[in-house]
């Protein structure tokens, strides 16, 4: 039968791990395939490099326009990254009738509605497992394994750099800049890590999946966005103490009123199979109304795990290659006419549980004082630490865990906290999940 042709854009580490991968495994690719699938044009600015990699087994260019109009291409696989670029030769590809595989999260998560609605014009594909958790097929779980249940809510560690930071934080004890500095020394971290540790990588992937769980467009800009940055090896310490360990995870909820959309670091009890995921590991918990809660864990990001991906998509698109538009699964896991626009609820209507830490004065009342206020807006405490002060000290801390409440209760009530003489720093304040 005649070979699918793929032109790939970007022969980077996940461009070289997918050419590597579809040369070793070509006889097993080809036998679930139906057909053989061939990179026959690579484009890349960097022409040496692509010539290594492909041995002479590709037709290599630095023009990707020139591959994305080629009659002879079936399938666009776009590595290239960014939203600039990519977008536009995504949409030349599309407007050529050509399917597109991408492994681009942020390219989606801003532009998504736009590339599936013009995909779906066009009648072809839009294949897109490689953009959240690398090799874990967490994108054709949600759209076609849990098609059967309503998803009520995802909770995802699905940034393997931060994961890593964090559990080198718990194990070490050691300051946030500083196991950043040993993660960008063992390739961990990029030399510029604001998308990793600031959460905005998570909030794309969440961002995508929320969209399949729930039917609803992709909303980035609706998302709540906090990294990890200024999170204390102390909070980790006492997050341990009390039973949690801290995971910045993305969490999508369905509430009658509402999604909620966030990415933020988060206590999760040890007893949790998510929160024993450790290092550069990631991990997605989806709890369906049918099946209950389903954990996928693997490798999130590597030229072999996401390659890994990116060919399944390719084996996807050439199965269905051939199938009348209206019978193939839809991009976002919903028909397209059935997708919703429910609204993302703002962070102060979120609902979950907390951890405090204060630096109070250590003197008879402060706790009652405390108290006083939570209970004023609702809050009750669930757990407590206060730490003695050392021989000399004035000062000490104390960590509350508190039960389920609102976002803008405990926002009210951190507010009169602080105003307390006796508080004496900012009030830490971090969410927890049960994921129960």
């Amino acid at each position: 039968m005649k070979p699918i042709n793929v032109g790939l854009l970007g022969i980077g580490t996940v461009g070289g791990g997918t050419f590597t991968v579809l040369a070793r495994n070509e006889a097993e690719i080809t036998r679930r395939a139906g057909r053989p699938i061939r990179i026959t044009r690579v484009a890349d600015k960097n022409i040496e490099l692509a010539r290594q990699v492909t041995a002479g087994r590709a037709q290599v260019t630095d023009d990707a326009f020139s591959v994305v109009t080629d009659p002879d291409i079936d399938i666009v696989v776009e590595l290239i990254g960014g939203c600039g670029i990519a977008k536009e030769l995504v949409l030349k590809a599309i407007a050529n009738g050509k399917h597109v595989v991408t492994a681009n999260k942020a390219l989606l998560a801003i532009h998504g509605n736009e590339i599936f609605a013009a995909a779906h014009e066009k009648g072809v594909m839009v294949a897109f497992e490689a953009a959240v958790a690398g090799g874990i097929p967490i994108i054709k779980a949600l759209r076609e394994g849990l098609t059967a249940n309503r998803i009520q809510w995802i909770a995802g560690i699905i940034n393997g750099t931060t994961n890593f930071i964090l559990s080198e934080m718990r194990d070490k004890g050691l300051a946030f800049d500083v196991v950043l500095k040993e993660a960008q020394r063992l390739g961990y971290a990029e030399a510029d890590p604001t998308f990793d540790i600031e959460g905005i990588d998570a909030a794309h992937k969440i961002t995508i999946l929320s969209a399949l769980a729930f039917g609803i467009p992709m909303q980035f800009d609706k998302a709540h966005v906090e990294g990890i940055s200024r999170l204390a090896a102390d909070d980790i310490k006492y997050a341990e103490q009390l039973g949690y360990r801290i995971k910045l995870l993305g969490i999508t909820r369905r509430r009658p009123d509402g999604i909620e959309l966030r990415v933020h670091p988060t206590l999760i009890p040890t007893k949790r199979l998510i929160a024993n995921v450790e290092g550069a590991m990631t991990a997605v918990l989806v709890q369906g109304d049918a099946v209950g809660a389903t954990l996928y864990y693997g490798k999130g990001a590597g030229a072999e795990p996401t390659a890994s991906a990116v060919i399944a998509d390719l084996v996807d698109v050439t199965r269905m290659h051939t199938a009348d538009p209206e019978h193939r699964v839809p991009h976002l896991a919903f028909q397209p006419g059935s997708v919703e626009d429910i609204p993302i609820l703002p962070l102060s209507e979120v609902e979950t549980g907390y951890y405090l830490r204060l630096r109070v004065e250590d003197k008879p009342g402060v706790l009652a004082d405390i108290t006083r206020i939570l209970a004023d807006q609702q809050i009750s405490i669930d757990a407590m630490i206060q730490r003695e002060p050392g021989e000399g000290e004035s000062q000490t801390d104390i960590i509350m865990l508190t039960h389920i409440t609102r976002e803008k209760n405990m926002d009210a009530a951190m507010a009169k906290i602080e105003a307390l003489p006796v508080v004496k720093k900012k009030v830490i304040r971090l969410r927890m999940e049960e994921l129960g």
